[in-house]
């Protein structure tokens, strides 16, 4: 046995490769960890303090975050220290300590391979407790590479891990390690188990270990290797969430007080939010009409629910990257006084950020989700939530403990609905996370036995009268006018100064837009446009609308999504009903009109509308049919997603079997657990990720050389493709299919070894009006996508 354990190391210095002393020890004997105490070289991650007492401090701390109080936080604290104390086991092997040595040494040619380091611990966790260790094992076997699978056909299956023979020899590790044993498993976990039922919690828990010991082991790490980075993360006050919620309430009552009907209903759905943060935590319903301020109100509610409950964060979840710009900036405004060098009040975690709104903070805090607010997206948020690589699970404990408000809630996917109920329940139920669906077209996804089994249970509406409010509110009219031609809309269209026309897919917008003469101020939006190019439309829209001049804008849906436009006249293609209230939406959206706006509904000449939107219209078409007089009313809204959900068998539910994946046998004495987290991992698509980026020079105005300055730097490559230069070219992408790109080939450039096609000619196949034009010969293909 080594009777010094500073002569063992977790990691060399990168500053100091040769000076052993300056290297981070794997394990300090002397810590107050160990003994259930205070450690403070854990809490302030010392440098030559242990590795596994850092990573064990942390994980633990992380486990009992998770849970409020009671023996489900100490049982979870105890869960979250063993991995911690075991992730790293196979490194007391002298085949390892040999290996970071001899990695190091220039001089040195005996470097070999990497050795394992993180079976060893995995098959002490099961030693220890051939069932429950289970859970523990998956966390450390996986905490480089990712969770694994239980069993597969082929090799690196959690299975093989637990049965491998050759791993290198551990010297005889400490007593205080070595005697260390798993607590019972929180009770809620143990109830289920006995009863048999909700097998699903057990994968679930695990998930979230694997995620405490993750961020802990990347946290502890970086303070030693990358000291700078760990200076400048984000050094929350405990007095955030106040702070800002003092903020909100204050931007609220700026408003004064409400001088007509729309704002005097936006400060009621204000006090009903205040009134109802003051219950316990779970799952709630904030059902509000397009324009009724629920932005606002919901994270008005969020917060002070927060605050009452000792909730860490609030996570905003919208389905649209288009809707985060929008409602980032509102909320930035709102905490900007709180930004200092230190501390960053808000992040946003998606594709299409800004970067010039991007700071060091904020992208490090976006790793781990550490921060009071976070904005992100459905894909993001669910596809984490079943993700099995480090990078992806290491936030998910941050999620526990928090407000999720999930915007636009009837947009979640009816293919995955069970799982991303199943995932929702679970958190509200166990993890002291409250879940609000916030809308203004509530799905009906309540907990029925006989009709709707995967429902939701014990969910309570935030609004007090939400027949009311939607009277209240109510500042459109809408007409069924039936089939409608082409040309019969084209004339419509220019008999209206101001109007909005809404269809299913790209190729008809194209169509009904050369309808319309050069001087008649169209507009057309579309996917096809990368972002720089919409931004600038909409900015040109908005403009008109406000100075009150002619504006006419053919758009594919994509308008819908949370885009803050208001026109006095909108014609919408049938679609779901959800859709058609979304459309209605951003028709006298501010009720600044004397009379009532007008919506139109009307059958297209153009029958190509996917799949999705061909369902989704013939259930519209009933509901028409039934509730004509009030198409946006709680009972229409009702009747459409009790059509678009019960008719479904269960499978439709959960189309690719996801919950199947997570299985407990208990039988199975010696392993009780069959989860499949690779295959759910991969399964778990909220979008079709087949499409691919390409890159457009596209310029605003004559001046404007930012994206050709973008792609020079691209085109350098001795310039390193670093985050910041992403983030810029992704205003200038546009996504297509890859047989698309096959095809159109020759009309882009290949840099850096085929990772980034750039348009070359833009002005062939880039047009102002439409965005990306390719060969003709290939374009349907091109337009079948919205």
């Amino acid at each position: 046995m080594y009777n010094n354990m500073l002569t063992l190391y977790a990691h060399s210095h990168p500053d100091f490769p040769t000076d052993t002393s300056k290297w981070e020890p794997l394990f300090s004997e002397d810590c107050g960890t160990l003994r259930g105490e205070d450690c403070d070289l854990c809490t302030t991650l010392g440098p030559y303090h242990g590795h596994l007492n850092k990573v064990a401090y942390f994980a633990g701390k992380f486990a009992a975050e998770m849970f409020p109080e009671g023996a489900n936080r100490e049982s979870a604290r105890q869960w979250g220290q063993l991995a911690g104390w075991w992730h790293d086991l196979g490194k007391f092997a002298p085949d390892w300590q040999k290996y970071l040595k001899n990695k190091v040494d220039s001089h040195s040619d005996d470097i070999t391979g990497k050795v394992d380091h993180s079976t060893a611990g995995a098959q002490k966790s099961v030693q220890a407790h051939p069932a429950f260790g289970q859970s523990l094992a998956f966390a450390i076997a996986g905490h480089h590479s990712g969770l694994l699978d239980t069993r597969t056909n082929g090799i690196g299956c959690q299975e093989e891990r637990l049965r491998k023979k050759d791993i290198p020899k551990l010297v005889q590790i400490p007593k205080s390690l070595d005697q260390l044993s798993p607590s019972e498993f929180p009770e809620f976990l143990m109830n289920a188990m006995r009863e048999d039922r909700n097998t699903y919690s057990t994968p679930f828990f695990t998930r979230m270990l694997f995620s405490c010991l993750v961020d802990a082991d990347f946290l502890a790490t970086e303070a030693f290797m990358s000291p700078k980075e760990t200076a400048t993360r984000n050094q929350t006050p405990n007095d955030a969430l106040r702070k800002i919620s003092e903020l909100v309430t204050k931007k609220i009552d700026g408003f004064g007080e409400p001088a007509d009907i729309v704002n005097r209903k936006r400060a009621t759905v204000v006090r009903d939010c205040a009134r109802k943060a003051e219950e316990r935590q779970g799952l709630f319903t904030l059902t509000v009409p397009t324009g009724g301020g629920k932005t606002l109100s919901s994270l008005h509610f969020a917060l002070k629910h927060a605050l009452v409950h000792g909730q860490q964060c609030v996570i905003y979840v919208v389905p649209f990257t288009s809707i985060i710009e929008q409602n980032a900036e509102v909320i930035r405004e709102i905490v900007s006084d709180l930004q200092s060098d230190a501390f960053t009040p808000l992040i946003e975690h998606h594709s299409s950020l800004s970067p010039e709104k991007e700071t060091e903070q904020g992208r490090l805090a976006a790793e781990n989700w550490d921060a009071p607010i976070i904005i992100t997206t459905a894909v993001q948020f669910f596809e984490s939530l079943f993700a099995a690589k480090t990078s992806r699970n290491r936030k998910l404990h941050n999620i526990a403990n928090s407000v999720v408000i999930l915007d636009e809630a009837q947009s979640l996917p009816v293919n995955l609905l069970k799982p991303c109920l199943r995932t929702l329940q679970e958190l509200t139920d166990h993890y002291n996370t409250t879940a609000v669906l916030c809308t203004a077209t509530q799905p009906a996804i309540g907990y029925d036995e006989k009709n709707f089994n995967i429902g939701l249970k014990n969910c309570r509406e935030i609004i007090e009268d939400t027949s009311g409010l939607f009277d209240s509110l109510k500042r459109v009219e809408i007409e069924d006018i039936g089939e409608c031609s082409d040309d019969e809309l084209a004339k419509r269209i220019l008999a209206t100064e101001q109007i909005l026309c809404i269809v299913n897919r790209r190729r008809h917008a194209q169509e009904l837009f050369q309808l319309l003469p050069k001087d008649a101020n169209g507009y057309h939006l579309s996917a096809l446009m990368c972002p720089e190019h919409r931004s600038k439309i909409l900015s040109e829209i908005r403009n008109r609308l406000t100075k009150r001049q002619p504006v006419r804008l053919i758009s594919t849906q994509l308008i819908e999504a949370g885009v803050d436009v208001d026109f006095p006249v909108v014609y919408r293609a049938l679609a779901g009903l959800d859709s058609i209230a979304q459309a209605a939406g951003r028709c006298n959206r501010n009720g600044k009109l004397e009379g009532m706006g007008k919506t139109f509904i009307f059958r297209p000449d153009d029958q190509n509308a996917e799949t999705y939107f061909r369902e989704t219209a013939q259930i519209a078409s009933t509901v028409i049919e039934s509730y004509n007089d009030d198409l946006l009313g709680e009972d229409a809204i009702h009747s459409y997603f009790d059509h678009y959900y019960y008719q479904r068998k269960d499978r439709c539910w959960d189309e690719k079997s996801i919950l199947d994946n997570f299985r407990f046998d208990k039988r199975m004495e010696d392993c009780p657990f069959r989860f499949q987290f690779v295959k759910a991992s991969k399964d778990f698509k909220m979008i079709d990720n087949s499409q691919v980026p390409v890159i457009i020079p596209y310029r605003k105005d004559d001046k404007d050389e930012t994206a050709c300055e973008l792609i020079e730097k691209l085109r350098n490559e001795n310039i390193p493709i670093h985050r910041r230069l992403l983030r810029n070219l992704q205003r200038y992408t546009v996504q297509i299919y890859p047989q698309i790109l096959e095809e159109n080939i020759d009309a882009f450039e290949k840099l850096r070894n085929d990772q980034f096609h750039v348009l070359i000619s833009p002005e062939l196949n880039y047009s102002k009006d439409f965005g990306l034009t390719l060969d003709e010969a290939h374009s349907n293909k091109v337009f079948l996508s919205i």
